[in-house]
């Protein structure tokens, strides 16, 4: 039996189902510190890892409630797709920054968000997309212009721009950019290769795989390993190189030992380099911890860099990034000792249900325990962490759900108020305690096979093959069984 969801655990679940139904253009308890949606707190990144989040705890948590997060995601990747997200790129194209200002004379301003460049979005757009045609057995983004970039204003910008692609298109460009580069990945802004940006990318080669049965994840990996064989995957001090150049494949060491870099590249890597990832966790995270009260755990964060006389103002979102990395390592007490420096100095907030730590820009209160938090972590990554499991990406990439799967009876649709804290077939029979918190309390059971016989808290109720649709009744959570 797969251990309940906790009141924590199904807070954060009911805030992201919360934030994908913002109306269009309300980034409500969104917004970070820096400006232009280019950091690492931005929309797209807080969108890309909620999917993510909801896609692990459906693969480990509650893999027999497809209805409960299928439509969830499919909001979240709407939004992903709309313009506030990737305009940013049409400025970042042109170069600029201090990595790539000696070559923006070749550079132009780009609308199309994905054609070159940027993985930092391409990557998340497409893994994003994979990641709910496989674990759904749908073909809902392989469909022509199913992933499509829009933009007109009637003030400025000209004609209408619209740039149409599919998640067989956008994965076969990005392929492409890959092999084209001689493996070593595509760019985030021009001429920087970061590490981390192209894990999402190689993770969704691998969903394509299993939804078409080619091998492209493999052919990638075993390219990006002999690509990075030259530069070497750590610094002098054992922490993750952050980048190569492309014009002069110099490498960029984590210079300032941001825990961001090692901990965002280490849970991700983690997927298709586990002996790898964990041989060197324990030391590198070692270098980020701050032991606190009562057996609280802080992350410490680098001095805010200076650039051309300017002080760069974002996110770093250095303790979520930890949690989560800690969460897919295995590491309960590091974990553990994060969430409750949360849950004691970073304010945790409930609404209707939803739980989420709101934007704090303080960095520490008067006892000097840290207080910071931004969106990203505040809103994805410390829920994140919650729901993850021990190698819960690796075992998502390694054991990708067969056919078999998906004829298993499984909540196929669930109301927006009914709260699931259990959803799995053990042993043939079908399992799920459901509790009623509103009036949107129907839930669909599907894949009924004949003869099978439907019991709530033990008691039978009249089935048919097929699907059957039962209204959760009130009070406190209900066990439902199917027996085949």
């Amino acid at each position: 039996m797969t251990a309940l969801l906790d009141e924590a655990q199904l807070g954060h679940l009911k805030h992201w189902d919360d934030l994908s139904r913002r109306l269009p253009h309300d980034w409500s308890l969104m917004q970070g510190k820096g400006a232009g949606e280019d950091d690492f707190g931005s929309y797209r990144f807080q969108l890309a890892y909620m999917v993510y989040g909801l896609a692990l705890t459906h693969r480990h948590r509650l893999p027999a409630a497809p209805g409960l997060f299928r439509p969830t995601i499919q909001r979240l990747i709407e939004k992903l797709l709309m313009p506030d997200v990737w305009l940013y790129w049409r400025d970042v194209s042109r170069g600029g920054m201090v990595m790539n200002a000696h070559l923006s004379d070749g550079y132009h301003e780009e609308w199309d968000p994905v054609v070159r460049d940027n993985i930092m979005y391409s990557a998340y757009v497409q893994s994003c997309a994979l990641l709910h045609d496989h674990l759904f057995a749908d073909d809902r983004y392989a469909q022509p212009g199913a992933l499509t970039f829009e933009h007109w204003s009637f003030f400025w910008g000209g004609e209408p721009k619209r740039f149409a692609y599919d998640r067989d298109s956008l994965n076969d460009h990005i392929y492409w950019q890959m092999v084209e580069n001689g493996y070593l990945g595509v760019a985030c802004e021009p001429n920087c290769v970061f590490q981390i940006c192209n894990q999402p990318a190689i993770i969704g080669f691998r969903l394509h795989d299993a939804i078409t049965g080619g091998d492209r994840a493999d052919e990638v990996v075993a390219g990006y390993e002999k690509a990075w064989a030259d530069f070497g995957r750590l610094d002098d001090t054992g922490h993750y190189n952050q980048m190569v150049l492309e014009d002069s494949k110099v490498v960029r060491p984590n210079a300032l030992q941001a825990p961001w870099v090692d901990a965002w590249c280490g849970a991700l890597m983690n997927t298709w380099n586990r002996d790898f990832v964990r041989e060197h966790y324990p030391r590198q995270v070692a270098d980020f911890l701050e032991h606190g009260p009562a057996g609280t755990i802080a992350v410490r964060s680098t001095p805010a860099m200076e650039v051309m006389g300017q002080t760069v103002v974002n996110d770093t979102c250095d303790l979520g990034w930890v949690a989560a990395w800690a969460s897919e390592m295995g590491d309960r007490a590091t974990l553990d000792g994060i969430l409750a420096h949360a849950d004691r100095f970073m304010a945790p907030t409930w609404n209707g249900g939803a739980l989420y730590y709101p934007r704090n820009d303080t960095k520490n209160d008067a006892d000097g325990n840290r207080t910071e938090i931004e969106p990203m972590t505040g809103n994805v990554l410390l829920g994140y962490a919650r729901l993850n499991v021990p190698d819960g990406l690796h075992e998502l990439y390694q054991r990708p759900w067969g056919p078999e799967h998906h004829a298993q009876p499984a909540l196929t649709e669930v109301g927006r108020d009914v709260e699931v804290s259990r959803a799995e077939v053990v042993d043939g029979v079908l399992h799920a305690r459901l509790r009623r918190t509103g009036d949107d309390a129907a839930v669909v059971v599907g894949r009924v096979p004949d003869g099978a016989r439907l019991r709530i808290d033990g008691q039978e109720v009249p089935t048919t093959a097929g699907d059957v649709r039962l209204d959760v009744p009130a009070g406190p959570a209900h066990d439902v069984e199917l027996v085949p």
